[in-house]
């Protein structure tokens, strides 16, 4: 089945904006609403308005009703992960049992240095993404009470080395970003790397961001074994969502074969 999102980017808005546009969202059908973990906005006036994602996204579960929910994505470096499993089982909570948890492994260095995180390297904030999604496991099966069903790992980024290797041992879903070839060669390496860890790749749901319309048909992308989009709604725009009721409508055609 092919699933629609829209990631609602909590810059330059207010929280009557932000709350208004999810669920607009979650009206239209979408099956996923994301927003992003990052501390300050990453386009305009970098020190405009903005809002730390966790205790958003707490927000955006009480508000909606139907879709997923999730950070697209949380920085590992931002929280202790057993803290991460806690808070994500309690909005898992919150929202009935809809949370995903998307994560990779942080690369913003504003969002480092104004809050006092060590950046490290790029490896170095692997390796922690490596060591803790295994922590933030055994966290969910010990919390009492537990989740509400099986969370969801959404893991971004699309390094051939570590990061692919990590997806294939830990996530149940895979986003990328980029053109259609890219994407296409970035799902035959995680193909590989799922051979090489003893994981099926059909249990690996693969993501994409995808601009709607799109110069290049979003088939050729079903093709290549994506299953999931997201379109990405920004303030410059003033959360336009006439192109999300659009694609859930293709979403809709193309599931019942038409």
């Amino acid at each position: 089945m092919i699933t629609v999102g829209v990631q609602v980017i909590p810059q330059h808005a207010d929280l009557a904006t932000l709350r208004k546009a999810w669920l607009e969202a979650d009206a239209l059908g979408v099956d996923q609403i994301f927003g992003w973990d990052h501390f300050f906005p990453l386009q305009g006036d970098t020190d405009g308005a903005h809002f730390e994602g966790m205790t958003l996204l707490a927000a955006m579960a009480e508000a909606t009703e139907r879709a997923e929910i999730g950070l697209l994505v949380t920085c590992n470096s931002y929280r202790n992960p057993n803290l991460l499993a806690d808070m994500v089982r309690t909005i898992d909570h919150i929202s009935g049992g809809r949370a995903i948890l998307g994560i990779g492994s942080g690369w913003y260095d504003k969002d480092y240095s104004e809050y006092g995180y060590e950046f490290g390297t790029a490896p170095s904030r692997l390796r922690d993404l490596d060591r803790d999604l295994p922590l933030i496991k055994e966290r969910w099966a010990k919390l009492i009470p537990p989740p509400l069903r099986r969370i969801p790992i959404l893991i971004g980024g699309g390094g051939e080395k570590v990061t692919l290797r990590i997806t294939a041992q830990h996530a149940d879903i895979w986003h990328g970003f980029g053109g259609l070839e890219q994407i296409q060669h970035k799902c035959a390496v995680l193909d590989d790397w799922c051979a090489n860890v003893g994981r099926d790749p059909k249990e690996i749901a693969r993501s994409v961001t995808i601009n709607w319309p799109d110069r290049v048909d979003p088939e050729l992308y079903i093709e290549s074994g994506v299953t999931q989009f997201i379109y990405s709604a920004a303030t410059a725009n003033r959360f336009d969502l006439a192109p999300v009721r659009e694609l859930v409508a293709w979403r809709d055609r193309v599931n019942q074969g038409g």
